[in-house]
């Protein structure tokens, strides 16, 4: 196995580089196929080979592009004018994968253009294929070697690195949303529930729910409702990820958040009465003091026969308190990952800006919203507009005239929907 080495803005403002006709391209040009009862149209380029998943928000087949001859992934996204929630979170995720550019991060290729800009229901998310999911994996009867879990566990953390350098924090790391190639290559996926946290502005509306992350990788704090949370909240998350690659099955299972809580102190032990003094309001700390105590589990009980070196950053991973969890940094640093640990092929960016997520201030209705998707699905098909959106974004940030931020590990109040898929 060889390493990884090649290793919004308001609404008049995008209205300066929206088109000023409603058309799109001719029908004619697209075919219509039946999918799992949903109605595929799409350009004549792409010719529909297989069902990839299907989920709550769509369908994905895979196609070849006949023009450019690539395989391709087609995500069809059905729900998102139904409600205003659900447009929102899909302008969000549009806008975030455009921005993150990462050879760990699933990369969209173009999203076809609408027929017309008044009248279109449906999305078409054109992706770079992979030919399955690490949760698929994990299930399967191949053998992972300790090089294969360091060689995962290094992709994510090198992925999630520079993720979070961008500001954005993903929210839902799990083995499904981890996509994986033949040759062991990994891209994080499904940035549905990802949120970004700007230094210079309040996200509007936020409240913190526990519907961040499916329940069996939620952190302690998400579970015991904290109003805030770091990046620490994905590292819990990598940390069961990393787990479920070592015993090949999940390591916390819960039915319910008081049940996933009670796996975690099984696993962990109870916090002490300091951990349990930094958790930010009474009743996040009543409900843990009046949970029966538990001793920890000696990990290398938990995890027998593997690397201690794979024990011992586990234990790291899945510190109760979030301000002691093992950073990115350090996890990468760490001897387990000795070998593969190369800061010079880990690549970070700047924080993305406000600009692209004014939307967030504003409160804006499904019209408003489809129109920012519009406008946003433009970008890939016309380069003046492209052109137009960059002088957009530099005018905005000397009217704002904010140094670039440093990366930093608070994020903004949630505002999560409860529309993960729950276990």
């Amino acid at each position: 196995m060889e390493k990884v080495r090649k290793l919004s803005t308001s609404q008049s403002a995008r209205n300066q580089f929206s088109v000023s006709q409603t058309g799109g391209p001719s029908a004619v040009n697209r075919k219509a196929r039946k999918i799992l009862g949903s109605n595929f149209l799409l350009d004549s380029r792409y010719e529909i080979r297989d069902t990839v998943g299907s989920g709550a928000y769509g369908v994905v087949v895979s196609a070849r592009d006949t023009i450019s001859g690539e395989l391709v992934a087609i995500k069809k996204i059905e729900k998102s004018f139904e409600h205003s929630t659900f447009t929102k979170r899909t302008l969000r995720e549009l806008i975030i994968l455009r921005l993150l550019e990462h050879e760990n991060v699933c990369r969209i290729k173009t999203i076809q253009l609408p027929l017309s800009r008044d009248e279109f229901d449906e999305i078409y998310v054109v992706s770079e294929l992979m030919e399955t999911d690490l949760s698929s994996i994990i299930k399967s009867p191949q053998v992972l070697s300790d090089e294969h879990c360091q060689f995962f566990l290094y992709q994510i953390l090198r992925g999630v690195k520079y993720i979070h350098s961008a500001h954005i924090l993903h929210r839902d790391l799990k083995p499904r949303n981890l996509l994986v190639n033949s040759n062991c290559d990994l891209k994080i996926c499904d940035f549905g529930l990802a949120r970004p946290f700007i230094d210079d502005m309040k996200i509007r509306g936020s409240q913190m729910t526990d519907y961040v992350a499916t329940r069996w990788y939620r952190a302690p704090e998400v579970l015991l409702g904290y109003k805030k949370y770091t990046t620490a909240i994905d590292i819990w998350s990598i940390g069961c990820i990393f787990a479920e690659l070592l015993l090949r099955k999940p390591l916390l299972p819960g039915n319910d958040s008081n049940h996933q809580l009670e796996l975690i102190f099984d696993i962990i032990g109870s916090p002490t009465d300091e951990d349990i003094s930094c958790i930010p309001h009474v009743r996040g700390r009543d409900k843990v003091s009046r949970m029966p105590k538990r001793p920890k589990k000696p990990f290398e009980t938990v995890f027998q026969g593997c690397n201690p070196d794979a024990i011992n950053l586990m234990k790291k991973f899945l510190a109760f308190n979030p301000a002691k969890r093992i950073t990115i940094n350090e996890a990468l640093e760490h001897p387990y990952l000795e070998t593969l640990h190369y800061p010079e092929d880990e690549p970070v960016r700047s924080p993305v800006s406000g600009f692209d997520f004014e939307f967030e201030r504003r409160v804006l209705n499904i019209r408003e919203l489809k129109d920012l998707i519009y406008d946003e699905i433009l970008l890939y098909h016309f380069p003046q507009k492209r052109q137009e959106y960059e002088s957009a974004k530099l005018e905005y940030s000397l009217k704002l005239r904010v140094p670039n931020h440093r990366a930093s590990s608070s994020g903004p109040n949630d505002d999560s929907e409860g529309d993960e898929e729950d276990f």
